[in-house]
């Protein structure tokens, strides 16, 4: 009863849209308020702030998110993208490339930023409204499986206690069929409309170098970081699993960001000024005080007692649930913490299972409308969410088959 009693709350409080880490920290305190010792509670909540764990993901969490606003109010994102659709000739590969590298950015309703880029292209193709809404939904979401320095992917390898490089390894398949999927949706039988592309692309022709190199400018932010990751995890071992390696990478990468943008101490500022940072980050503190409480109820043990009866299918608690989660929270985040919060106590989770629920909660999230990248891309591009899911349904049923694949041969 405590447990349906605090899910009940989770839900209205997401339908309110109360800020996910307010909803996951209320959710965490009620559930221990309904099931456990109230003596007992201030002692779960002083053992989830001092854990190394929790404050190294939080600190990740924070870093990364500023690090997301300074490349938007610096604009050196700006300068990522159109060096990217200058050095790439192809309106197609552009169409895709864009809304990807813009996914570098993870920030809610970042496909609004990437949708002018993706429609000007598009329109060289002909494609309608709803299918360039596609491209700029479908194609940023495809790097985040893959990207070490997502939110998600760390709280994911937090959470389950997976090393993150193992996760992504086992994604990389799913991912390739992403792209494969969107790209013959997108763009079969589509070819450019004469006359479109000309102009650009010879203006454009003399000015490789230059773009090139602005494009590695601006990348040298995420490259610094995701090389910095990779170097301390095979350097020094046990830092990925106190979740510091993260940390320290997204700092690096945030030297490296204000070294080449130089901005100003307002710029620098202005994202702290910002909500979106500390709550996040709050979700980041949320999702390990829920796992902590989830496992003091003993909830854990009751799920963990029908699986081990057969009366539950432990693949359903890998798929369904996170997926269901991802769905109604329109968070990754909220489905991935809430998933692994009850699966801890029943499995010992391992690479192919993280992954399972990974993407599970992830592409639950994708499709829902509520998503703000959805919302967003359906408001610019003015067509309706049904035209939208004739193109979304069949790559996440697709996406869905080949990651439950991968689980049961890999």
């Amino acid at each position: 009863m405590a447990l349906i009693i605090s899910f009940c709350v989770l839900g209205a409080m997401l339908y309110k849209r109360i800020n996910l880490g307010i909803t996951l920290n209320a959710t965490a305190l009620l559930l221990a308020l309904l099931s456990l010792d109230w003596q007992i509670i201030p002692t779960i909540v002083y053992q989830t702030t001092i854990d190394l764990l929790t404050i190294a993901i939080v600190l990740a969490t924070f870093g990364i998110m500023l690090l997301s606003q300074l490349y938007k109010e610096t604009r050196v994102i700006n300068s990522l993208s159109e060096s990217a659709s200058r050095i790439i000739k192809n309106s197609k590969i552009v169409s895709s490339v864009l809304p990807a590298v813009i996914g570098f950015l993870p920030v809610a309703g970042g496909a609004l930023m990437s949708a002018p880029l993706v429609d000007s292209e598009a329109d060289k193709l002909g494609l309608k409204p709803e299918k360039k809404a596609y491209v700029n939904i479908w194609f940023r979401h495809t790097i985040f499986p893959v990207y070490p320095i997502s939110q998600v992917l760390i709280m994911t390898a937090a959470l389950t206690g997976i090393a993150i490089p193992l996760i992504i390894v086992r994604q990389i398949p799913v991912v390739a069929v992403m792209v494969t999927v969107g790209f013959v949706i997108s763009f079969w039988k589509v070819s450019v409309v004469k006359g479109r592309e000309k102009g650009l692309n010879s203006k454009n022709s003399s000015n490789l170098d230059s773009n090139l190199k602005r494009f590695l400018i601006a990348f040298s932010p995420i490259l610094a970081t995701i090389v910095v990751v990779a170097c301390l995890d095979a350097a020094v071992l046990g830092l990925a699993s106190l979740g510091f390696d993260v940390f320290i990478a997204t700092f690096i990468g945030l030297i490296v960001l204000i070294l080449i943008s130089k901005p100003s101490l307002h710029i620098f500022a202005k994202p702290l000024k910002s909500w979106e940072i500390y709550g996040i980050t709050l979700a980041a503190y949320g999702a390990f005080l829920l796992k902590n409480v989830t496992i003091a109820t003993g909830i854990s043990e009751t799920l963990k007692a029908l699986v081990t009866s057969g009366s539950i299918d432990i693949i359903l608690l890998l798929t369904v649930v996170p997926a269901v989660l991802g769905f109604v929270t329109g968070s990754p985040s909220g489905g991935v913490a809430i998933s692994a919060s009850i699966l801890a106590g029943i499995l010992a989770f391992s690479p192919k299972t993280a992954a399972l629920l990974f993407m599970s909660a992830y592409l639950g999230y994708l499709i829902v409308p509520s998503h703000l990248c959805f919302a967003f891309t359906v408001d610019y591009f003015k067509c309706s969410f049904s035209k939208i899911y004739r193109y979304m349904i069949p790559s996440f049923l697709i996406t869905f088959a080949v990651a439950l694949l991968v689980y049961f041969l890999v």
